[in-house]
């Protein structure tokens, strides 16, 4: 049995792309999509029809920026609608980056989102809204489910941003395993850890052992991998988003693949409980430099392509 195989016995493997023809390749049962994979796969042919949709619906809806709004909203229903027609799961849609610090913005946001995929008969029960964890985020996602509308909180680095999550009842939290690696390696100087000291690695197990012992029911998606070595080492893991290229690297393995992390095991982990209000939540984010680095570039990068997006619609309506 190869190794994806072995892998999806004990965890829920998910695909991160916005690549269609992956998605048929390695059968995963979600996929996740962000704004940079969104705009990378905008700009190939084969995916230029969901794009001219999406401008067709939003010149319907206004015109100047309240159009372009509403045309990138689309565009990302677009490639989502697609996702669903492959996945028998669920698919991850991110609210705009630019609205991270913003609470209400972020919950308008996400509403007008799950409009536009339960106008196109998709149950709010396969879609994950994704948002960046922020206290604002995290608060956002708190009224959000509420309403029965699910969160994927993303740009997760830290065990304080888990437990907010976790407390605001948000369904999944996507913990960026390789950007954490990335850090570390620059900030120590170091090629690299053999694959049980990556600081990824353990960030998501320490994660993952406190969410089983005190019975969070909010999963843990380890995100973001750089190599083949930090997913089989959170073997065990809820989910696991994984890119093609590494899903074809386990797919080409037949080395076996033990469990490494364990609910039952982590209910006798040593680790204390931890009260994060929003106070104790900013001080000890901003107290972990890794993790208040990597969250306000990762921000800045998602907002980034979300605007090279912009642009590229914006040319792609003055044509048409």
């Amino acid at each position: 049995m190869n190794q994806l195989d072995q892998l999806k016995k004990m965890t829920t493997v998910v695909a991160d792309t916005g690549d269609f023809e992956s998605l048929k390749q390695y059968h995963p049962t979600d996929s996740t999509t962000n704004p940079s994979l969104i705009y990378a796969a905008s700009q190939l042919p084969q995916y230029q029809h969901l794009l001219d949709e999406a401008i067709s619906f939003g010149k319907g809806k206004g015109k100047g920026k309240d159009a372009l709004h509403h045309v990138l909203d689309k565009v990302f229903v677009n490639f989502g609608l697609e996702i669903l027609k492959i996945v028998p799961g669920r698919v991850s849609t991110e609210v705009d980056a630019r609205l991270s610090f913003d609470i209400e913005g972020s919950i308008e946001k996400a509403h007008y989102l799950i409009s536009l995929y339960e106008a196109a008969g998709i149950d709010r029960k396969r879609v994950l809204i994704k948002l960046a964890a922020t206290w604002e985020g995290i608060m956002a996602a708190r009224e959000l489910e509420k309403e029965g509308i699910h969160c994927n909180m993303t740009l997760m680095f830290s065990l304080p941003q888990a437990i907010g999550c976790a407390e605001a009842k948000a369904t999944l939290i996507s913990p960026f395993v390789g950007r954490i690696l990335d850090w570390h390696k620059k900030a120590e100087n170091k090629e690299g850890f053999a694959p049980a000291e990556d600081p990824g690695v353990k960030s998501v197990t320490t994660i993952y052992n406190y969410y089983k012992k005190f019975g969070y029911n909010t999963q843990i998606m380890g995100a973001s991998f750089r190599n083949k070595d930090e997913i089989t080492e959170l073997a065990g893991c809820d989910l696991l988003t994984i890119a093609p290229k590494l899903l074809e690297e386990l797919q080409k393995s037949e080395d076996p693949i033990p469990r490494k992390l364990d609910p039952e095991k982590a209910k006798d982990h040593p680790i204390e409980k931890l009260a994060v209000d929003e106070k104790t939540f900013r001080y000890l984010l901003n107290d972990d430099a890794m993790a208040t680095e990597k969250l306000a570039e990762g921000i800045r990068n998602f907002a980034k392509d979300i605007v090279k997006l912009e642009k590229m619609i914006q040319e792609k309506m003055t044509k048409s």
